[in-house]
Protein backbone atom coordinates (compact mmCIF):
# COMPACT_ATOMS: atom_id res chain seq x y z
CA UNK A 1 0.00 0.00 0.00
CA UNK A 2 1.51 3.52 -0.90
CA UNK A 3 2.04 6.12 1.68
CA UNK A 4 -0.54 8.73 1.62
CA UNK A 5 0.67 12.00 0.54
CA UNK A 6 2.64 14.09 2.66
CA UNK A 7 1.88 17.94 2.11
CA UNK A 8 2.97 19.82 -0.42
CA UNK A 9 4.35 16.53 -2.49
CA UNK A 10 1.77 15.80 -5.40
CA UNK A 11 0.10 12.06 -4.85
CA UNK A 12 0.25 10.02 -7.98
CA UNK A 13 -3.58 9.99 -7.94
CA UNK A 14 -4.05 13.59 -8.85
CA UNK A 15 -4.48 15.06 -12.26
CA UNK A 16 -2.13 17.74 -14.08
CA UNK A 17 -2.72 20.34 -16.22
CA UNK A 18 -4.21 18.73 -19.09
CA UNK A 19 -2.58 21.80 -21.49
CA UNK A 20 0.00 19.95 -24.13
CA UNK A 21 2.60 21.04 -26.78
CA UNK A 22 3.90 18.25 -29.18
CA UNK A 23 7.47 18.66 -27.28
CA UNK A 24 5.48 17.42 -23.72
CA UNK A 25 3.54 14.77 -25.74
CA UNK A 26 6.48 12.82 -27.18
CA UNK A 27 8.33 13.19 -23.06
CA UNK A 28 4.72 11.99 -21.74
CA UNK A 29 5.28 9.10 -23.81
CA UNK A 30 8.68 8.71 -23.46
CA UNK A 31 8.16 8.67 -20.01
CA UNK A 32 5.26 5.74 -20.17
CA UNK A 33 7.95 3.48 -21.77
CA UNK A 34 10.56 4.79 -19.51
CA UNK A 35 8.44 4.46 -16.02
CA UNK A 36 7.61 0.49 -17.60
CA UNK A 37 11.11 0.00 -17.75
CA UNK A 38 12.38 1.20 -13.92
CA UNK A 39 9.47 -0.87 -12.35
CA UNK A 40 10.85 -4.33 -14.49
CA UNK A 41 14.49 -3.04 -13.68
CA UNK A 42 13.51 -2.85 -9.70
CA UNK A 43 11.10 -5.84 -9.83
CA UNK A 44 8.96 -3.79 -7.23
CA UNK A 45 11.47 -4.85 -4.48
CA UNK A 46 14.75 -3.42 -4.46
CA UNK A 47 16.63 0.13 -6.58
CA UNK A 48 19.79 -0.34 -7.98
CA UNK A 49 22.39 2.25 -8.49
CA UNK A 50 24.61 3.27 -11.16
CA UNK A 51 26.06 1.35 -13.78
CA UNK A 52 25.84 -2.05 -13.96
CA UNK A 53 25.72 -2.67 -10.09
CA UNK A 54 22.67 -3.34 -8.53
CA UNK A 55 23.42 -2.51 -4.41
CA UNK A 56 22.17 0.95 -4.75
CA UNK A 57 26.13 2.49 -5.47
CA UNK A 58 26.58 5.09 -8.42
CA UNK A 59 28.41 3.29 -10.96
CA UNK A 60 31.01 6.14 -11.60
CA UNK A 61 32.67 6.77 -14.89
CA UNK A 62 30.60 9.57 -16.14
CA UNK A 63 27.33 8.04 -14.50
CA UNK A 64 25.22 10.12 -12.20
CA UNK A 65 22.50 7.93 -10.48
CA UNK A 66 19.39 9.76 -9.63
CA UNK A 67 16.78 8.34 -7.09
CA UNK A 68 13.49 9.48 -7.38
CA UNK A 69 9.76 8.26 -6.35
CA UNK A 70 7.71 9.30 -9.01
CA UNK A 71 5.63 7.13 -11.05
CA UNK A 72 3.30 10.39 -12.63
CA UNK A 73 3.67 10.23 -16.06
CA UNK A 74 4.49 13.98 -16.34
CA UNK A 75 7.05 13.87 -13.56
CA UNK A 76 8.67 11.29 -14.88
CA UNK A 77 8.64 13.05 -18.21
CA UNK A 78 10.36 16.15 -16.13
CA UNK A 79 13.13 13.70 -14.92
CA UNK A 80 13.60 12.30 -18.87
CA UNK A 81 13.87 15.88 -19.62
CA UNK A 82 16.32 17.15 -16.87
CA UNK A 83 18.11 13.76 -18.27
CA UNK A 84 18.26 15.22 -21.77
CA UNK A 85 19.18 18.10 -20.74
CA UNK A 86 22.05 17.07 -18.58
CA UNK A 87 23.46 14.87 -20.78
CA UNK A 88 23.53 17.29 -23.93
CA UNK A 89 25.09 19.62 -21.74
CA UNK A 90 27.68 17.07 -20.66
CA UNK A 91 30.23 13.87 -21.89
CA UNK A 92 28.30 11.94 -19.07
CA UNK A 93 25.34 10.04 -18.47
CA UNK A 94 22.04 9.87 -16.58
CA UNK A 95 20.36 7.07 -14.77
CA UNK A 96 16.91 8.11 -13.22
CA UNK A 97 16.12 5.03 -11.06
CA UNK A 98 12.62 4.71 -9.32
CA UNK A 99 12.52 3.91 -5.60
CA UNK A 100 8.43 4.03 -4.42
CA UNK A 101 7.67 6.98 -2.06
CA UNK A 102 6.91 5.07 1.15
CA UNK A 103 10.67 3.04 0.56
CA UNK A 104 12.53 6.23 0.03
CA UNK A 105 13.75 7.13 3.50
CA UNK A 106 14.32 3.20 4.52
CA UNK A 107 16.63 2.13 1.35
CA UNK A 108 18.58 5.67 1.39
CA UNK A 109 19.21 4.94 5.46
CA UNK A 110 19.85 1.71 4.74
CA UNK A 111 22.07 2.07 1.98
CA UNK A 112 24.20 5.26 3.86
CA UNK A 113 24.88 2.52 6.74
CA UNK A 114 26.10 0.09 4.20
CA UNK A 115 28.33 3.24 2.35
CA UNK A 116 26.67 3.13 -0.88
CA UNK A 117 23.31 5.01 -2.40
CA UNK A 118 22.81 7.69 -5.19
CA UNK A 119 24.78 10.60 -6.57
CA UNK A 120 21.55 12.20 -6.29
CA UNK A 121 18.65 12.38 -4.39
CA UNK A 122 14.85 13.78 -5.37
CA UNK A 123 12.44 13.70 -1.95
CA UNK A 124 10.40 14.89 0.15
CA UNK A 125 11.76 18.17 1.39
CA UNK A 126 10.53 17.74 4.38
CA UNK A 127 12.36 15.16 4.96
CA UNK A 128 15.52 16.85 4.81
CA UNK A 129 16.47 17.31 8.32
CA UNK A 130 15.66 13.30 8.98
CA UNK A 131 17.75 12.23 6.23
CA UNK A 132 20.96 14.56 6.97
CA UNK A 133 21.00 13.21 10.52
CA UNK A 134 20.64 9.52 9.28
CA UNK A 135 23.57 10.31 7.14
CA UNK A 136 22.02 9.79 4.17
CA UNK A 137 23.00 13.49 2.20
CA UNK A 138 26.37 14.64 1.96
CA UNK A 139 26.55 18.60 3.06
CA UNK A 140 26.38 21.30 0.19
CA UNK A 141 27.82 24.35 1.64
CA UNK A 142 31.30 24.21 -0.48
CA UNK A 143 29.20 23.87 -3.30
CA UNK A 144 26.79 26.19 -2.70
CA UNK A 145 29.23 28.91 -1.69
CA UNK A 146 30.85 28.25 -5.05
CA UNK A 147 27.61 28.85 -6.92
CA UNK A 148 27.06 31.92 -9.03
CA UNK A 149 23.34 32.12 -8.68
CA UNK A 150 22.46 31.35 -5.36
CA UNK A 151 21.32 34.71 -4.30
CA UNK A 152 18.47 33.78 -6.63
CA UNK A 153 16.91 31.13 -4.31
CA UNK A 154 14.79 32.58 -1.02
CA UNK A 155 16.34 30.84 2.15
CA UNK A 156 13.02 28.96 2.48
CA UNK A 157 13.74 26.20 -0.10
CA UNK A 158 17.45 26.09 1.00
CA UNK A 159 17.50 23.18 3.90
CA UNK A 160 19.93 23.31 6.55
CA UNK A 161 20.43 21.06 9.49
CA UNK A 162 22.30 22.90 12.69
CA UNK A 163 23.74 25.36 9.92
CA UNK A 164 24.67 22.74 7.33
CA UNK A 165 23.15 23.18 3.88
CA UNK A 166 21.88 19.30 3.06
CA UNK A 167 19.20 19.98 -0.51
CA UNK A 168 18.03 22.80 -2.22
CA UNK A 169 14.48 22.62 -4.16
CA UNK A 170 14.20 23.98 -7.68
CA UNK A 171 10.67 24.02 -7.52
CA UNK A 172 8.35 24.48 -5.01
CA UNK A 173 4.04 23.56 -4.35
CA UNK A 174 2.22 25.52 -1.92
CA UNK A 175 -1.29 27.00 -1.09
CA UNK A 176 -3.27 29.54 -2.90
CA UNK A 177 -6.68 30.77 -2.63
CA UNK A 178 -8.81 29.84 -5.48
CA UNK A 179 -12.00 31.31 -6.20
CA UNK A 180 -15.41 30.50 -8.36
CA UNK A 181 -15.52 33.31 -10.40
CA UNK A 182 -19.49 32.74 -11.25
CA UNK A 183 -20.42 32.79 -8.06
CA UNK A 184 -18.25 36.24 -7.34
CA UNK A 185 -19.64 37.28 -10.68
CA UNK A 186 -23.12 36.43 -9.09
CA UNK A 187 -22.84 38.04 -5.54
CA UNK A 188 -21.21 41.18 -6.84
CA UNK A 189 -17.49 41.05 -5.44
CA UNK A 190 -13.96 40.71 -6.72
CA UNK A 191 -11.35 38.40 -5.96
CA UNK A 192 -10.37 39.05 -2.22
CA UNK A 193 -7.22 40.53 -1.11
CA UNK A 194 -7.23 41.29 2.30
CA UNK A 195 -8.87 39.41 5.32
CA UNK A 196 -11.79 41.28 5.29
CA UNK A 197 -12.87 41.43 1.74
CA UNK A 198 -12.39 36.92 1.85
CA UNK A 199 -14.73 37.32 4.94
CA UNK A 200 -17.30 39.82 3.69
CA UNK A 201 -17.21 37.33 0.20
CA UNK A 202 -17.79 33.84 2.06
CA UNK A 203 -21.00 35.63 3.85
CA UNK A 204 -22.51 37.41 0.57
CA UNK A 205 -22.13 33.36 -0.79
CA UNK A 206 -23.66 31.91 2.14
CA UNK A 207 -26.90 34.45 1.77
CA UNK A 208 -26.82 33.54 -1.66
CA UNK A 209 -26.91 29.51 -1.23
CA UNK A 210 -23.59 28.51 -1.58
CA UNK A 211 -20.62 27.34 0.40
CA UNK A 212 -17.82 29.82 1.51
CA UNK A 213 -14.78 28.03 1.65
CA UNK A 214 -13.50 24.41 1.87
CA UNK A 215 -10.28 23.17 3.40
CA UNK A 216 -8.48 20.36 4.89
CA UNK A 217 -9.22 19.90 8.70
CA UNK A 218 -7.61 16.60 9.07
CA UNK A 219 -5.90 16.04 12.44
CA UNK A 220 -2.64 14.94 11.46
CA UNK A 221 0.32 16.88 8.71
CA UNK A 222 -2.12 17.72 6.30
CA UNK A 223 -4.18 19.84 8.91
CA UNK A 224 -0.92 21.73 10.07
CA UNK A 225 0.27 22.78 6.72
CA UNK A 226 -3.36 24.23 6.38
CA UNK A 227 -3.26 25.50 9.57
CA UNK A 228 -0.34 27.30 9.45
CA UNK A 229 -1.03 30.41 6.84
CA UNK A 230 -3.92 31.63 9.43
CA UNK A 231 -2.41 30.64 12.84
CA UNK A 232 1.13 32.68 11.41
CA UNK A 233 -1.40 35.61 10.25
CA UNK A 234 -2.73 35.93 13.69
CA UNK A 235 1.08 35.95 14.92
CA UNK A 236 1.81 32.96 16.21
CA UNK A 237 5.58 31.03 15.16
CA UNK A 238 6.95 28.16 16.49
CA UNK A 239 10.05 30.45 17.63
CA UNK A 240 7.64 32.31 19.82
CA UNK A 241 4.92 30.02 21.03
CA UNK A 242 2.11 32.68 22.32
CA UNK A 243 -1.32 30.97 22.89
CA UNK A 244 -2.62 34.26 22.37
CA UNK A 245 -2.22 34.00 19.08
CA UNK A 246 -2.95 30.66 18.48
CA UNK A 247 -6.33 31.23 19.74
CA UNK A 248 -6.56 33.86 17.41
CA UNK A 249 -5.93 32.06 14.59
CA UNK A 250 -8.23 29.08 15.48
CA UNK A 251 -11.04 31.62 16.83
CA UNK A 252 -10.99 33.02 13.05
CA UNK A 253 -11.46 29.82 11.34
CA UNK A 254 -14.01 28.27 13.87
CA UNK A 255 -15.68 31.65 13.15
CA UNK A 256 -16.16 30.53 9.97
CA UNK A 257 -17.89 27.53 10.67
CA UNK A 258 -19.95 29.23 13.22
CA UNK A 259 -21.59 31.74 10.57
CA UNK A 260 -22.15 28.39 8.27
CA UNK A 261 -18.86 29.62 5.70
CA UNK A 262 -16.96 26.26 6.51
CA UNK A 263 -18.61 22.46 7.16
CA UNK A 264 -17.18 20.76 10.12
CA UNK A 265 -17.05 17.67 7.69
CA UNK A 266 -13.72 19.32 6.61
CA UNK A 267 -12.10 17.48 9.53
CA UNK A 268 -12.37 14.17 7.77
CA UNK A 269 -11.05 15.70 4.51
CA UNK A 270 -7.31 15.69 3.25
CA UNK A 271 -6.70 18.14 0.28
CA UNK A 272 -8.39 16.37 -2.65
CA UNK A 273 -11.75 16.03 -1.09
CA UNK A 274 -11.95 20.04 0.01
CA UNK A 275 -10.92 20.77 -3.82
CA UNK A 276 -13.31 18.21 -5.20
CA UNK A 277 -15.97 20.18 -3.24
CA UNK A 278 -15.08 23.17 -5.07
CA UNK A 279 -15.13 21.79 -8.12
CA UNK A 280 -18.49 20.45 -8.22
CA UNK A 281 -19.16 24.48 -8.34
CA UNK A 282 -20.97 25.15 -5.29
CA UNK A 283 -18.66 26.70 -3.08
CA UNK A 284 -16.39 30.28 -3.44
CA UNK A 285 -13.88 29.52 -2.19
CA UNK A 286 -11.10 26.80 -1.36
CA UNK A 287 -7.98 27.07 0.83
CA UNK A 288 -5.58 24.05 -1.97
CA UNK A 289 -2.44 24.50 -3.85
CA UNK A 290 -0.94 24.45 -7.49
CA UNK A 291 -0.35 21.08 -7.71
CA UNK A 292 -4.90 20.67 -8.30
CA UNK A 293 -4.82 23.17 -11.45
CA UNK A 294 -5.16 19.77 -13.77
CA UNK A 295 -8.44 18.99 -11.72
CA UNK A 296 -9.37 22.42 -11.82
CA UNK A 297 -9.17 22.01 -15.88
CA UNK A 298 -10.97 18.49 -16.16
CA UNK A 299 -13.62 18.52 -13.26
CA UNK A 300 -14.87 22.29 -12.85
CA UNK A 301 -17.61 23.58 -15.31
CA UNK A 302 -17.32 27.03 -14.35
CA UNK A 303 -15.16 30.24 -14.61
CA UNK A 304 -12.21 30.25 -11.85
CA UNK A 305 -8.71 31.47 -10.80
CA UNK A 306 -6.46 31.93 -7.74
CA UNK A 307 -5.31 34.62 -5.45
CA UNK A 308 -2.81 34.68 -3.11
CA UNK A 309 -3.96 33.83 0.50
CA UNK A 310 -5.18 37.62 2.11
CA UNK A 311 -2.46 37.43 4.47
CA UNK A 312 -0.61 40.13 6.80
CA UNK A 313 3.07 40.89 7.51
CA UNK A 314 2.91 38.15 9.91
CA UNK A 315 1.41 35.41 7.80
CA UNK A 316 3.30 32.56 6.46
CA UNK A 317 2.52 29.67 3.59
CA UNK A 318 4.99 26.66 4.03
CA UNK A 319 7.04 25.92 0.68
CA UNK A 320 6.38 22.30 0.36
CA UNK A 321 7.69 20.30 -2.99
CA UNK A 322 10.76 17.71 -3.69
CA UNK A 323 14.25 18.44 -2.14
CA UNK A 324 17.50 17.77 -4.55
CA UNK A 325 20.84 16.57 -2.65
CA UNK A 326 24.22 14.55 -3.37
CA UNK A 327 24.06 11.25 -1.30
CA UNK A 328 26.16 11.03 1.51
CA UNK A 329 28.40 8.48 -0.73
CA UNK A 330 28.02 9.76 -4.18
CA UNK A 331 30.60 8.10 -6.39
CA UNK A 332 31.34 11.37 -8.12
CA UNK A 333 29.99 14.48 -5.94
CA UNK A 334 31.53 16.55 -8.23
CA UNK A 335 29.46 14.94 -11.60
CA UNK A 336 26.70 15.22 -9.25
CA UNK A 337 26.85 18.73 -8.35
CA UNK A 338 26.97 19.44 -12.23
CA UNK A 339 23.74 17.74 -12.62
CA UNK A 340 21.91 19.72 -9.82
CA UNK A 341 23.30 23.09 -11.66
CA UNK A 342 22.31 22.06 -15.18
CA UNK A 343 18.75 21.10 -14.31
CA UNK A 344 17.16 22.00 -10.83
CA UNK A 345 18.77 25.42 -10.19
CA UNK A 346 19.30 26.38 -13.77
CA UNK A 347 17.10 28.55 -15.41
CA UNK A 348 16.15 26.81 -18.08
CA UNK A 349 15.86 24.02 -15.77
CA UNK A 350 13.59 25.50 -13.70
CA UNK A 351 11.62 26.49 -16.48
CA UNK A 352 10.54 22.56 -17.32
CA UNK A 353 8.93 22.11 -14.21
CA UNK A 354 5.99 24.28 -14.79
CA UNK A 355 5.69 23.33 -17.92
CA UNK A 356 5.53 19.61 -17.30
CA UNK A 357 4.28 19.39 -13.78
CA UNK A 358 2.79 22.80 -12.82
CA UNK A 359 5.36 23.43 -9.83
CA UNK A 360 6.49 26.67 -9.39
CA UNK A 361 10.52 27.35 -9.80
CA UNK A 362 12.34 28.68 -6.98
CA UNK A 363 14.76 30.93 -8.36
CA UNK A 364 13.50 34.99 -8.66
CA UNK A 365 14.45 35.07 -12.22
CA UNK A 366 12.61 32.06 -13.38
CA UNK A 367 9.49 32.61 -11.13
CA UNK A 368 9.32 35.87 -13.80
CA UNK A 369 9.30 33.39 -17.08
CA UNK A 370 6.40 33.49 -19.05
CA UNK A 371 5.45 30.02 -18.77
CA UNK A 372 4.94 31.14 -15.42
CA UNK A 373 3.46 34.74 -15.27
CA UNK A 374 2.09 33.96 -18.63
CA UNK A 375 -0.29 31.56 -16.86
CA UNK A 376 -2.84 33.32 -14.90
CA UNK A 377 -2.99 30.27 -12.44
CA UNK A 378 0.32 30.02 -11.43
CA UNK A 379 1.59 33.50 -11.32
CA UNK A 380 -0.41 34.06 -8.30
CA UNK A 381 1.60 31.20 -6.40
CA UNK A 382 5.10 32.43 -7.58
CA UNK A 383 4.14 36.25 -5.92
CA UNK A 384 3.21 33.99 -2.73
CA UNK A 385 6.92 32.73 -2.83
CA UNK A 386 8.15 35.97 -2.65
CA UNK A 387 5.65 37.67 -0.30
CA UNK A 388 4.83 34.87 2.14
CA UNK A 389 7.09 31.65 1.46
CA UNK A 390 8.03 29.52 4.80
CA UNK A 391 10.46 27.26 5.37
CA UNK A 392 8.75 23.58 5.78
CA UNK A 393 9.03 22.48 8.24
CA UNK A 394 10.17 25.29 10.43
CA UNK A 395 14.06 25.65 11.32
CA UNK A 396 12.74 26.30 14.60
CA UNK A 397 11.53 22.93 15.44
CA UNK A 398 13.76 20.27 16.16
CA UNK A 399 14.10 18.10 13.48
CA UNK A 400 13.85 15.00 15.41
CA UNK A 401 10.51 16.75 17.34
CA UNK A 402 8.81 17.22 13.58
CA UNK A 403 6.46 14.96 13.39
CA UNK A 404 5.34 15.22 16.75
CA UNK A 405 5.05 19.14 16.40
CA UNK A 406 2.73 18.37 13.07
CA UNK A 407 0.55 15.85 14.78
CA UNK A 408 -0.16 18.65 18.08
CA UNK A 409 -1.13 21.00 15.79
CA UNK A 410 -2.74 19.25 13.38
CA UNK A 411 -5.16 17.83 16.14
CA UNK A 412 -5.66 21.60 18.01
CA UNK A 413 -6.69 22.16 14.42
CA UNK A 414 -9.37 19.65 14.00
CA UNK A 415 -10.30 19.46 17.69
CA UNK A 416 -11.31 23.68 17.19
CA UNK A 417 -13.04 22.98 13.52
CA UNK A 418 -14.81 20.26 14.61
CA UNK A 419 -15.89 21.65 17.96
CA UNK A 420 -14.22 18.98 20.56
CA UNK A 421 -12.29 21.77 21.85
CA UNK A 422 -12.61 25.88 22.00
CA UNK A 423 -9.86 27.90 20.43
CA UNK A 424 -8.90 28.47 24.08
CA UNK A 425 -7.86 25.63 25.41
CA UNK A 426 -6.94 23.43 22.06
CA UNK A 427 -4.39 26.23 21.75
CA UNK A 428 -3.71 26.02 25.91
CA UNK A 429 -3.10 22.70 25.12
CA UNK A 430 -1.03 22.78 21.85
CA UNK A 431 1.14 25.45 23.35
CA UNK A 432 2.32 22.90 26.53
CA UNK A 433 2.62 20.32 24.44
CA UNK A 434 4.79 22.13 21.69
CA UNK A 435 7.09 23.58 24.71
CA UNK A 436 8.30 20.34 25.74
CA UNK A 437 8.61 19.38 22.14
CA UNK A 438 10.29 22.09 20.78
CA UNK A 439 11.79 23.04 23.95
Amino acid sequence: MAAAPTPGHRPHSTRRPVRMNARRSSLIALAAAGALGLTACSGGTSAGGGGATSDGEGGGDGVVTVWHYFSDPNQVALMDAYQEKFEAEHDATVENVYVPYDQMNSKLVSAAGAGTGPDVVVFNGAEAATLALAGALAPLDEQWDGFADADQLPDSVLHRVDGTLYAVQGYVNLLGLWYNQDILDEIGVEPPTTMDELEDAMAAATDAGYGGITLSGLPQSQGEWQAYPWISDAGFDYENLDADALASGFERVRGWVDDGWLTQEAVTWDQTVPFQQFAAGRTAFAQNGNWQIGTAESDADFAYGVVPLPLGSTGGVYLGGEGQAIGAHADDPDLAWDYLQSTYLDVEGQELAPDLVGSIPSRADTAQADVVTGNDLLDPFARTIADFGASYPSPAIPPAAVADVQLTVGQAWSAVIGGQQSPRDAADQAVAALTGQIG
